[in-house]
């Protein structure tokens, strides 16, 4: 195993993977996904039993990840699992979700969603003056650059400075949770609710509930920096379970506020619909509150990209000392400097030619799917006697395979096109091994 010094001295406590499962969830897809899924599914009571559904799945998830960290204790995520529970072919396969779905779409995603946010600021009395409009893209781009910047250069200042400001996010969160609960009780808001206008139908609710599984995709966070946590065997799976359930718990607050603020037709209506945060904020608040929750969103959707750039190098560090990918990209003693730019060059290009919806639709059903194998592996390594049990006698695992897959199909008969690149990424995978293995390089592997 590879040692990095910059961090891989066994720095990393229990709160920093803690907090980076919460700053990788916290992203862009709590902030947008529930104005598409209310103008989809018709009414705030499904929109919420949508998310209920996402956050038993996510803790079932979580759950079976930290019995996969117990037993693989270094860096390297699902590619990890899967090439030494399994095969190399399938780490591999997981690897390339990881560069393009795990982290490259997730942190484009991100940024797109950060800009959204920032630019109605930068004409804000807020900011103390106007501002001109910059280049779409220039707010996205810049804030990758400097999450790249500050992980490349100096690794523990970055992750003291994200403990920090993940810290100060769930503050301002908690009270914008009190504010947005206090004004919904009040009795003078008044704020109907359109009746119901749309059947309920399960390919949809499904097609939602693919959408939303993205906003639970850093559930498993901690296990890409597993190699560099205190006693990982320990603080590992207490921080997959125990920061999944505190997002869980976020979550379904902060999205009863959302889709209970204002009336449906407001709330899904031109830009509002991508930015229902926003949108709540100025029903329940006014534009002082508006303000001041898109500056609590511009930080969360920052700690997230920096969350991310942190931890997806860290897997192709992996995979290059494997000889699974160019050896320039691994680490030796030193922070994965090479793999952060890679990530960043990538995710940058995304940016640049992706929509955000198209987004979420591919990445959602691409990482349910990749979770789901690598959970998988748990019967395998079961079946070989490596491991004396399964987690919740296998229930939370099973649970979560067949959630995924069940909702993969479902997603595939409405939405063809984003399923088609989720296969066609998995397939990525096993065509790289096969070229490897021809070449002998993954030789000493198979």
């Amino acid at each position: 195993m590879v040692r990095l010094s910059a961090m891989v001295t066994k720095k990393l406590s229990l709160i920093t993977a803690t907090t980076i499962v919460a700053a990788s969830m916290i992203g862009v897809g709590v902030f947008t996904t529930s104005g598409f899924a209310l103008a989809a599914l018709g009414t705030p009571g499904r929109v919420l039993v949508a998310w209920g559904v996402g956050s038993f799945i996510a803790m079932c998830g979580a759950i079976s990840y930290a019995a996969l960290a117990a037993k693989f204790t270094e860096s390297g995520g699902e590619y990890l699992f899967l090439a030494r529970a399994i095969h190399p072919a399938a780490g591999l396969t997981a690897g390339v979700v990881s560069m393009l779905a795990g982290f490259t779409g997730p942190i484009a995603a991100a940024a797109i969603g950060l800009e959204a946010y920032a630019s109605p600021m930068l004409g804000s009395p807020l900011l103390g003056s106007r501002m001109p409009a910059l280049p779409v893209g220039c707010i996205a781009v810049t804030a990758i650059l400097i999450a790249a910047v500050l992980h490349a250069v100096k690794v523990s200042a970055a992750t003291r400075m994200q403990d920090a400001i993940v810290g100060f996010k769930l503050i301002l969160i908690l009270g914008f949770i009190g504010w947005g609960f206090f004004a919904l009780s009040d009795a003078s808001t008044n704020r109907e609710i359109a009746a119901e206008t749309i059947p309920f139908s399960i390919p949809n609710f499904a097609s939602q509930l693919v959408w939303i599984s993205f906003s639970f995709a850093g559930f498993n966070a901690a296990i890409y920096v597993a190699g560099e946590v205190r006693d990982p065997a320990r603080n590992v799976p207490r921080a997959l379970i125990g920061g999944t359930a505190l997002v869980s718990v976020i979550y379904l607050l902060l999205n009863t506020i959302f889709v209970y603020s204002a009336p449906i037709e407001v709330i899904t209506a031109g830009e509002n619909i991508s930015q229902v945060a926003a949108t709540a904020a100025v029903s329940i608040g006014g534009t002082t509150l508006e303000n001041l929750v898109r500056v609590l969103i511009v930080t969360a959707l920052a700690t997230s990209i920096s969350a991310m750039v942190m931890t997806g190098p860290r897997v192709y560090a992996k995979m290059a000392d494997d000889g699974l990918m160019p050896s320039f990209f691994s680490s030796g003693n030193r922070s994965p400097v090479v793999a952060i730019g890679f990530q960043a060059a990538m995710a940058i290009v995304v940016v640049l030619i992706s929509r955000l919806q198209d987004l979420l639709s591919y990445l959602g059903l691409t990482l349910s799917l990749c979770s789901a194998l690598a959970i998988a592996s748990l019967f395998v390594l079961r079946f070989r006697g490596q491991i004396s049990r399964l987690p919740g006698w296998g229930i939370p695992p099973a649970v979560f395979i067949f959630a995924s897959v069940s909702l993969g199909i479902i997603a595939a008969w409405n939405q063809p096109i984003p399923a088609i690149a989720a296969v066609a990424t998995l397939t990525i995978g096993g065509i790289l091994f096969w070229l490897q293995r021809s070449s002998g390089e993954a030789e000493r592997l198979g």
